[in-house]
């Protein structure tokens, strides 16, 4: 790998920036240095697999002590900030840069910790039909990035200094906003170092009564579209938009139950359709096949605040032209403004074959 100074030396730079101040008492630092490998998800990537990836993780965390209820109902997690530098190691892949958001969520009396971040990446070294025909995994420089890390997390061992170490699993996508898209899964282990602002100073764990929530069935509507493009490149990005309306239930403080159904408009199947026409007569697709569908679904919504997650799974009851399957899943998150509206980020797909990132808004009744 190709570091010119030690992750520890990087820390303690960021260290001499920290101040003891009331403002800083709920933050800290932490630094993890990675070496893993590229998990062969797709058989199409197989080419790429022939190095080792390592890279560093550098993050700020606030820590919450149940000043709001949904801190205490989520075991008093972190919200942070999380940097990530990849090498690849292989001259196809390049390098990569990422920002996220995340969470810290804690078990086993907090000495279990396992986060989750989203946000983007920058690629260094992204398909190009003349330069890097060989990288199918990224077709564009900017991806969508995701990464889970269940770690053992001792904080303070010695003042305000603490250790951590366990895996990390690191996904790169545009979710077919441009092809090639096959994308690739960075499993690792790593190992590092924690660093409280305030010395590891403790502060009380607020406690108040369990709250119920009782809601009769909401009905919501929502719309969802962007731009994605098939997996023939260079075939072009299109619009696509996506009606939803469905009823959900809460069933506690935390969860709501979902069942509803969407119409799909997805112009890049238009496309596809009239390509396939052409290029492949033996699959007796016609040009004028209609390219909409249908789909009903279940799905759960965790809330977290203003925020939730939401996860549906779906089948197709329209289904004109065979793509990917009839079974579907949508996964991602959602923000509350106000008690009726909300917007939505959300991934569409078949299993671990991306379609498309979904914007949507809706209105909760």
């Amino acid at each position: 790998m190709k570091f010119k100074f030690s992750i520890y030396f990087i820390f303690l730079a960021l260290g001499c920036y920290a101040q003891k101040s009331e403002e800083d008492k709920r933050y800290t630092l932490d630094a993890s240095q990675f070496y893993g490998s590229i998990l062969r998800h797709n058989p199409d990537i197989t080419h790429l697999i022939d190095s080792h990836p390592g890279g560093i993780l550098l993050s700020l965390n606030r820590k919450t002590y149940g000043e709001e209820y949904w801190q205490q109902r989520y075991n008093y997690p972190d919200l942070g900030f999380s940097f990530i530098y990849q090498d690849y190691n292989n001259e196809t892949l390049g390098e990569s840069y990422a920002a996220y958001a995340h969470y810290n969520f804690y078990f086993l009396n907090r000495y279990l910790q396992f986060r989750i971040g989203q946000g983007l990446a920058y690629m260094t070294n992204p398909y190009d039909k003349e330069t890097n025909f060989r990288n199918n995994a990224f077709g564009s420089q900017i991806l969508s990035t995701t990464y889970l890390m269940l770690n053992f997390h001792k904080e303070n061992i010695v003042k305000g200094i603490g250790f951590k170490a366990g895996f990390s699993v690191m996904h790169y996508s545009n979710a077919n906003v441009k092809a090639p898209n096959t994308s690739t899964n960075t499993f690792a282990l790593n190992v590092g170092v924690t660093y409280d602002l305030d010395g590891g100073k403790e502060l009380t764990y607020l406690k108040t009564e369990k709250k119920k929530i009782i809601e009769p069935v909401k009905y919501n509507v929502a719309f969802r579209t962007g731009i994605n493009e098939s997996d023939v490149i260079n075939s072009g990005q299109f619009p696509f938009y996506i009606l939803s309306g469905y009823a959900d239930k809460r069933v506690s403080d935390l969860s709501a139950i979902q069942v509803g159904g969407d119409v799909y408009f997805s112009k890049f199947l238009k496309e596809l359709i009239k390509y396939q026409s052409i290029a492949f007569p033996e699959n007796n697709v016609s040009a004028d096949d209609d390219y909409k569908r249908v789909g009903v679904f279940i799905g759960h919504e965790l809330f977290i605040n203003k925020m939730s997650v939401i996860s549906q799974l779906g089948y197709y009851v329209y289904y004109p032209f065979d793509f990917e399957g009839r079974v579907y899943n949508r996964i991602g998150l959602k923000r509350y403004f106000g008690d009726k509206m909300y917007g939505a980020l959300t991934l569409k797909s078949h299993g671990a074959k991306a379609e498309a990132v979904e914007f949507g808004i809706g209105i909760r009744l």
